[in-house]
């Protein structure tokens, strides 16, 4: 496996492409005026809303930010399991006055986003749940574009071909993970990760999971990451889109540990351990997005009438680190500055 570019060293701290909201423009903004590298989030979105979304951020700073994108992605799942997954949480949409989503698959409007990327193309775009095609590897690269790649484990590492640099997710890492198979919860640890990763391809590395100090950065460089790169941290900051109960979990001292689940989509992700987890995590099947799609109405329903137990309460192991402070000041934490 080749790649290109070198990671540039301006761009040494990153921000998580947080799907789901969190990872606004403003954000995006806000990091990059700091001397970080934003991200937008073009996962749950159309290729109408992304290229919204890029176009504010181009009106809010010149600097350089990156998309991530959702590669398509769909399990074979057992259409029986994932009914009988509604059957079991269907009390609690009735609860919150609500009606189960239709547990359908879907594109994410992938060929429409690369064709959009493609005509109006940002500095960096990301792939996650998956190994990029090759192809749109080789047209965003030809029109100057850094690609990443997320991988959870070496193997998915020496599978990437033609990226300019691997986002290196480890265990601790908030939200879901960027795994290319729908596998077991458990994860690898990021120093060991980092470590396997570096032995197996000659590429730069992000380091990603459970990052939110500059100590915690430096560690990250000297096991082999060539950059950094955190969610959680700015989960609190004012220009985050973190919804109000998920930021009020996040400070909240009844929730004191974070888990991996499948209960609110049917894919390995890390969150706060809150009432839902603990009691749906052993029955949710492996079926993404289908079970994403499944509960998305009770849990849009729970953020709204601030009921954080039937939240996903995304989160990374690093949670207590997040601070309600501005983005550059997050930015210059990692930094180390």
């Amino acid at each position: 496996m080749t790649g290109g570019a070198q990671w540039p060293s301006r761009l040494r701290i990153a921000q998580a492409p947080m799907a789901g909201g969190a990872a606004t423009p403003e954000l995006v903004a806000a990091v990059c005026g700091a001397g970080g590298l934003g991200f937008l989030a073009a996962g749950y979105r159309s290729a109408a809303a992304m290229r919204e979304e890029i176009a504010r951020t181009r009106r809010l700073t010149s600097g350089a930010f990156g998309v991530n994108v959702f590669l398509p992605t769909a399990d074979a799942a057992d259409a029986e399991a994932v009914s009988a997954y509604g059957a079991v949480v269907e009390p609690e949409a009735r609860r919150l006055g609500v009606g189960l989503g239709t547990p359908a698959g879907g594109d994410d409007d992938y060929p429409a986003k690369i064709e959009a990327l493609l005509a109006d193309p940002p500095a960096v775009v990301g792939f996650t749940f998956g190994r990029p095609d090759p192809e749109a590897v080789r047209l965003l690269r030809e029109r100057g574009v850094l690609v990443l790649a997320t991988v959870t484990s070496a193997e998915e590492a020496r599978q990437v071909e033609g990226v300019d640099a691997l986002c290196v997710q480890g265990a601790e890492a908030g939200g879901h993970r960027g795994s290319f198979a729908n596998g077991p919860l458990e994860g690898v640890p990021l120093d060991r990760l980092l470590r396997e990763v570096r032995a197996a391809v000659r590429l730069p590395l992000v380091a990603a999971g459970g990052l939110a100090t500059g100590r915690d950065v430096a560690r990250a460089l000297a096991a082999g990451a060539d950059a950094a790169m955190a969610g959680t941290a700015f989960l609190l900051c004012p220009e985050s889109g973190t919804g109000a109960t998920h930021r009020r979990a996040l400070t909240d001292p009844a929730y004191d540990r974070t888990a991996m689940t499948r209960a609110f989509t049917g894919r390995p992700a890390r969150g706060l351990a809150n009432r839902f987890l603990d009691a749906y995590s052993a029955l949710a099947p492996a079926a993404y997005p289908q079970v994403h799609h499944l509960t998305s109405p009770l849990r849009k329903a729970a953020a709204a009438q601030g009921d954080a137990d039937a939240l996903h309460l995304w989160a990374g192991t690093s949670w207590r680190g997040a601070r309600a402070v501005p983005a550059a000041e997050v930015v210059a934490e990692l930094a180390g500055s």
